[in-house]
């Protein structure tokens, strides 16, 4: 698994392959680790395929309720503390790697990282997954503050 996520000004560009594996052997060629968990909130999903589309499928479940009582959309943090609050609470359980991604009118654009063990970061652009290994050094060589959505867009396609 490869992830990218990237801030520009006015919001967020999130990518990641399609492939699922299983130590050597591709389970599976085309697989979407991209999961909407609100409107303009997406989760992207690395480790357990099991644990983070169960994962995800909770914390949906949680915004949804939060947004009927509360009457307004979640935040991305509202999203991101979530998911932290059960990949903390569970870290001996789940093999986990996320990042919560979206847009909201309290903040703008926001990535939050969340790795193994539930700890969470807020970052302006972030790659994870086990693919990842191999593009740190273009995401540290080609990566600066301030790129457009264009900008940002490029780095993600070209990084995956």
């Amino acid at each position: 698994t490869t992830l990218f996520a990237c801030e520009f000004d006015k919001g967020v560009v999130i990518g990641a392959d399609s492939r699922t594996s299983s130590g050597t052997y591709v389970v599976n060629r085309v697989t979407d680790k991209l999961t909407p968990l609100a409107k303009n909130i997406f989760c992207c999903r690395s480790g357990s395929a099991a644990d983070t589309q169960k994962v995800a499928d909770i914390v949906r479940y949680q915004l949804d309720f939060h947004r009927v009582e509360m009457d307004k959309d979640p935040t991305v943090l509202e999203a991101a503390v979530a998911c932290r609050s059960l990949c903390y609470s569970y870290r001996d359980d789940l093999t986990v790697g996320l990042f919560v991604a979206g847009w909201d009118d309290t903040l703008g654009g926001q990535i939050y990282s969340i790795p193994l063990g539930g700890m969470l970061l807020r970052q302006p652009a972030v790659t994870g997954g086990s693919g990842s290994t191999y593009i740190y050094g273009y995401f540290d060589r080609e990566y600066r503050k301030g790129m457009t959505k264009e900008e940002c867009a490029n780095f993600v396609s070209t990084g995956l």
